[in-house]
């Protein structure tokens, strides 16, 4: 059996005055050594004050244990804090790293809490791996006992053993992790049911890493592939999200972190977590949307426009253009005027759409003002091909549109301006002294701005 699952079967009567849920005499040991922590520690929450019932590894941290009374764990939440050094106001002393964590016995609010200190600080992905690890071996061992104490006891004990099961079964399917080892000798793996669920694979089932790396997508598969070699030639941590695709078709987002277990300086074992992130991913990816996109239309915002425009200023890491186009509708407020502002919304739209079907190859397309658009060129685009470019924004726009039986002329004014390395605020400004030009000359057309302001 492996460190993980040796850890997590042994146990044995809890010490006198514990509740059943606290690990067995030894354990806090074994657990001190699987996570390669400084010391453990067992508190027990009675009314305001917190009592020690049981401790492992070095007394140093247990001024650390006392800053962190009873808010420790508002709710049975767990507390992790990655580096101490890094939380204003905090003097933790000798411990830089702390984890306190409630330990299951069946309430909202535990009473027992699991304390983890180390000198070392770790990052912020290694730090929530041996939270989830340390939930995972205590919550096994709990799990265990209580399964002896079945044996001695099932008629009186059945029903309430049975509850406490589907619990623990509620919560690690809600937090949607599960832990994962690898032998690298012959990459036989190892998955808890979370890791299982996940994959919507049945619990228990064979498993092999050449089947599982299927699941993921190819994107996905080259960069876990990545971290992982990296992680094994060093000897150290990894984190990578990715997309998976599970046995029932759905596609989901896993977060894995992983760490390697090294022998006389060789790499023998992978273990981790894996974590369902789909929902955050798609939390994630819709509010970046609304934050970046243009509602009316479905282009780039003014924001994101900035965004890209700010990197071709110069610098170390300067992403250059190539040029920059600005599209005014001309007479828009008239449309507005006479004919309404729903008339006027579907000219931005069908304006928008032209756009974009005329700049496929931008590298941004944006919707900058009311009726003013963007268009941002890469550096591979060729000067004739951005004048081309702008010749075909005014064709077609320009062409007429029909909503709703009324006929709408539609015309843009462009004007384009070449980057020449001086900066986004100058590549602006000549674009809009450009646009401003192609006003002037009576709309519908397009100017560049050059030594002098020239017909495109």
């Amino acid at each position: 059996m492996s460190g993980l699952g040796a850890a997590a079967a042994q146990s044995s009567t809890a010490p006198e005055g514990v509740p059943d849920a606290a690990p067995a005499a030894g354990t806090l040991e074994r657990l001190r050594q699987l996570l390669q922590v400084d010391a453990v520690a067992v508190s027990r929450r009675q009314g305001e004050t917190v009592e020690i019932v049981d401790y492992s590894g070095d007394t140093a941290h247990l001024a650390c244990i006392a800053t962190h009374p009873i808010e420790a764990c508002p709710f049975g939440a767990p507390l992790v804090i990655a580096d101490t050094a890094r939380v204003r106001g905090l003097a933790p002393g000798r411990t830089r790293f702390y984890a306190a964590i409630p330990m299951p016995d069946g309430t909202d609010n535990p009473a027992l809490t699991l304390h983890l200190c180390d000198a070392r600080p770790r990052g912020p992905a290694m730090a929530h791996r041996l939270e989830a690890m340390a939930i995972e071996v205590t919550s096994r061992a709990t799990i265990g006992r209580m399964l002896r104490q079945r044996a001695h006891e099932r008629g009186r004990h059945e029903a309430e053993l049975r509850a406490q099961n589907e619990r623990f079964e509620r919560a690690s399917e809600t937090a949607s992790i599960g832990i994962w080892e690898c032998e690298l000798s012959d990459e036989s793996l190892t998955w808890t049911s979370g890791v299982y669920d996940i994959f919507e694979i049945p619990r228990g089932a064979p498993i092999d890493r050449e089947s599982t790396l299927q699941r993921y997508t190819a994107e996905s598969r080259a960069a876990m592939a990545a971290a992982r070699a990296r992680a094994i030639a060093q000897c150290g941590d990894f984190s990578v999200e990715v997309e998976i695709v599970t046995l029932q078709g759905r596609q989901r987002w896993m977060r894995i972190t992983g760490t390697v277990e090294a022998r006389d300086g060789k790499a023998v074992r992978i273990f981790g977590m894996k974590q369902d992130i789909t929902e955050q991913r798609l939390l994630a990816d819709r509010t970046r949307y609304l934050a970046e996109t243009d509602v009316m239309t479905g282009l780039a915002n003014r924001s994101r426009f900035q965004a890209r425009l700010d990197l071709a200023d110069a610098g170390h890491n300067r992403q250059p253009l190539s040029a920059m186009l600005l599209v005014d509708l001309d007479g828009f407020k008239q449309i507005n005027d006479n004919h309404g502002h729903v008339q006027g919304d579907r000219c931005l739209i069908e304006a928008a759409q032209r756009l974009s079907s005329c700049c496929q190859g931008a590298e941004l397309v944006a919707r900058i003002g009311g009726d003013e658009f963007a268009v941002l060129l890469g550096p591979d685009t060729a000067p004739d091909a951005a004048q081309a470019l702008a010749a075909q924004i005014v064709e077609t726009i320009g062409r007429p549109l029909v909503s709703d039986g009324q006929l709408l002329a539609l015309s843009a004014s462009v004007g384009l301006a070449h980057d020449d390395g001086l900066g986004a605020d100058d590549l602006l400004r000549r674009a809009d002294m450009a646009l401003y030009a192609a006003k002037a000359a009576g709309r519908n057309t397009s100017r560049v701005h050059g030594p002098r302001v020239r017909s495109a």
